[in-house]
């Protein structure tokens, strides 16, 4: 308890939990078609594809809206960029409730979710801006567990659809997001840690280097992962193994809450052993764990259990991985955050896209799981080749900060790739 008491005392515990907040309550918007998809399959009588799609438009769009928030934010900060985002995710949930009619415009809504999706990368900055190097991992790690969201959803949506109508829980939806908006207000302040100073050019370098992209990719599983995974399981449950839409919502909600809880876990480890080490025991496990996901569909029990260890090591691998990412661009944490964020959930938009084809082509979902199990294997290579050249720049062993360096980083980071390994 006193270490911890130590952590906010370097930072600002307000604008921490203001930001782990405002993610939260992103991030259950976000997966509302997820949530109430039984329901909404029910009334559009959808084929297994036609699931897939509209499960995966609203993590595709939110992928899409990250990076231009978090460059909006660089200009009128993320305290004012976090509110323009609530107010416009209050507006698309009265459009979900009034005018959701067809399947169309069940996609259109999906592309207005992606508002509430886009919130990643400013939240995570914001929160851990105020602390220092060595304690961003902790301090990302607390604002990513706003995932949690995603667990309330799936346990708390369905029950309300069941009661008031499922459109009816995109009207809650407008009206609870005011309470994240008054806490943003009252509570949180503008970090310190951005050089008003820079470039554009600099904000965006991590857009042309490679570790930009491998962080992105590799990304693309962990949080891709969880996301896509979230968004489909109550689907799963209801079409596998033929429990209630509110049963179905319940046991995604242990596996979802396991990874959002983890994850905080994950960044507080990597500030002690490392992102690169904790990266490489998550992407085994997910891996290994996926593939005995995809053929355990004769147990329930079973499936929930393993779901459970894939999702805590899918929460850790994100916390890991936002360890890292402020010792890499230390001076462009929000754009770097909001890119790798962008293309890295595109991996999430694979996932219910993947099952549904699996599961009407090749007559069961099992393919599905056995596809992302070798995306994790394929970007667990390729970041061991990486991390060589990353703990010769500017990571020590495994992927540990740089204490002493800090302050020397951020013009590092903003060198060209061919400078750097000059």
């Amino acid at each position: 308890m006193s270490s911890f008491k130590t952590f906010l005392q370097t930072g600002h515990g307000p604008t921490l939990f203001s930001a782990f907040l405002y993610f939260s309550f992103s991030c259950c918007i976000w997966v509302l078609n997820g949530a109430m998809a039984p329901f909404i399959g029910e009334t559009f009588d959808l084929s297994p594809a036609q699931k897939g799609l509209m499960l995966s438009v609203p993590i595709i769009a939110g992928a899409l809206m990250r990076f231009p928030l978090g460059i909006l934010s660089q200009y009128i900060g993320r305290k004012n960029a976090t509110l323009v985002e609530m107010a416009l995710i209050a507006v698309a949930m009265l459009f979900g409730f009034f005018f959701v009619k067809s399947f169309n415009d069940l996609l259109a809504m999906g592309v207005l979710l992606g508002i509430a999706g886009a919130s990643f990368g400013v939240a995570l900055s914001l929160g851990s801006g105020w602390f220092p190097p060595q304690h961003k991992g902790l301090a990302m790690g607390l604002v990513g567990a706003g995932n949690v969201g995603t667990a309330v959803s799936v346990l708390v949506a369905p029950p309300l659809a069941q009661w008031l109508g499922w459109q009816a829980v995109y009207g809650v939806a407008a009206g609870a997001i005011l309470l994240p908006m008054v806490v943003m207000i009252v509570f949180a302040k503008e970090p310190p840690d951005v050089d008003s100073h820079a470039s554009f050019r600099e904000h965006i370098a991590c857009l042309f280097e490679k570790d930009g992209w491998v962080f992105s990719l590799i990304y693309g599983v962990t949080f891709g992962g969880f996301i896509g995974l979230t968004t489909f399981l109550p689907s799963y449950y209801y079409d596998q193994f033929g429990v209630s839409k509110v049963q179905a919502g319940q046991l995604t909600m242990l596996a979802a809450f396991m990874g959002a809880a983890v994850r905080i876990v994950g960044g507080w480890i990597s500030d002690r052993w490392g992102g690169v080490n904790t990266l490489t025991l998550v992407l085994a496990v997910v891996a290994v764990g996926l593939v005995l996901v995809g053929f355990s569909s004769f147990s329930l029990v079973l499936t929930t259990l393993l779901l459970i260890v894939c999702f805590a090591a899918l929460g850790a691998g994100n916390g890991a991985l936002f360890q890292l990412v402020p010792l890499r661009w230390p001076a462009s944490t929000a754009v770097a955050g909001s890119m790798i964020g962008e293309i890295g959930a595109l991996g999430g938009g694979l996932v219910p896209n993947a099952m549904g084809l699996s599961k009407q082509y090749l007559g069961s979902y099992a393919w599905g799981f056995v596809f992302f199990a070798l995306l994790s294997l394929v970007m667990l290579g390729v970041m061991r080749i990486m991390q060589i050249r990353w703990t010769r720049t500017w990571a020590e062993k495994g992927g540990r900060a740089r204490i002493a360096a800090h302050h020397s980083a951020p013009a590092n980071a903003a060198k060209s790739p061919r400078a750097r390994n000059a």
